[in-house]
């Protein structure tokens, strides 16, 4: 394709520009989640108000979402009986369980630590995609980016230079976030070859979020919003996925996988950085948490990284973020 005949989206530097901003969207999630908790009064143990919060949220940028492709596409989305199917599906793992174990973990653990743990997301998706999916095949650069994100989450669990075998309970829903993630990327990927992943996305938003606010609700779960504070962070909560789901989509669809995907290491750096600095949690940046956020972005890289003549084929769907 030659430079006069290139679609906008595909000059590198707006590719980088785009890639980035979404990255460091799902990066702020994780103070944003902390700061929810704050505002609303939502406590640690206080697990159905949780799912209140993010039921909200979801359902929000389900609705967003779709209202975006909409507009892009100048028509409303059509649904079969499959789409439907495939729906249900991305909804139990992309918005139920991956978020239900993801609040409720955030609301136990430091945010510093659930951004590198969440990463591990990249690498369980690949094994999931290679050994059950049979989607992929093992290389050795894949096996050492696992490597390499396994050891950074070994790491993030040393405390004071003795490793627990035992992770906190709420390190452990982190990770089980992370293992939902994967299933739910493997699924998009494959459902994305017949139908639009950006109407798939948004929907299944909409449908898990709904479930969540009525398990929330149904629950006893529940809290005010009470000030413009609070409703400008449910608001912009719900445009960190919409948006950068939407915009990270389009990426997808006229570039290689690879070329959008490498910039995915970055949303640890962001949620670690951002974590840091709003949520002063500057004394979780201990070396161990160093070294571990060096390792999972090193594996992230290698596992993203693909020559230019293995960058054949259509895009793929992915789904690195919050």
């Amino acid at each position: 394709m030659t430079k006069s005949n290139r679609h906008p989206l595909q000059s590198p530097a707006l590719v980088t520009a785009l890639a980035l901003l979404c990255c460091l969207l799902w990066g702020s999630a994780f103070p944003c989640i902390k700061t929810g908790y704050r505002i609303f009064h939502i406590a640690a143990q206080d697990a159905p108000s949780q799912l209140l919060f993010a039921g909200i949220r979801f359902f929000l940028a389900g609705l967003l979402t779709l209202a975006i492709h909409a507009l892009a596409s100048r028509k409303l989305p059509k649904y079969s009986g499959s789409t439907l199917k495939k729906t249900g599906i991305l909804a139990l793992f992309q918005t139920i369980l991956q978020y239900t174990f993801f609040y409720m973990g955030l609301a136990r653990t430091t945010a510093v630590k659930g951004s590198i743990i969440i990463g591990t997301q990249i690498f369980l998706s690949i094994l999931l995609a290679v050994f059950l999916f049979r989607q992929e095949k093992l290389t050795g650069r894949k096996v050492l980016g696992c490597l390499l994100g396994f050891a950074g989450l070994v790491l993030v669990n040393l405390s004071g230079g003795t490793l627990s075998l035992t992770p906190a309970f709420g390190d452990l829903l982190m990770f089980l976030a992370a293992a939902a993630n994967a299933f739910s990327t493997v699924f998009l990927k494959r459902f994305s070859e017949n139908e639009d992943p950006v109407v798939l996305s948004g929907s299944q938003f909409a449908i898990g979020g709904l479930v969540m606010i009525l398990i929330g609700r149904f629950s006893g779960g529940g809290f005010r919003i009470g000030s413009p504070e609070g409703a400008f962070l449910l608001l912009y909560m719900a445009l960190i996925s919409s948006v950068a789901y939407s915009v990270w989509g389009l990426l997808l669809k006229y570039n290689p996988v690879s070329r959008i995907t490498i910039f995915s290491f970055s949303n640890q750096v962001f949620g670690v950085i951002l974590s840091a600095v709003f949520l002063k949690e500057s004394q979780a940046l201990d070396l161990f948490t160093l070294l571990a956020l060096v390792l999972v972005s090193a594996g992230i890289l290698t596992v993203n990284h693909v020559p230019r003549v293995e960058e054949k084929g259509p895009a793929r769907w992915s789904d690195p973020g919050r």
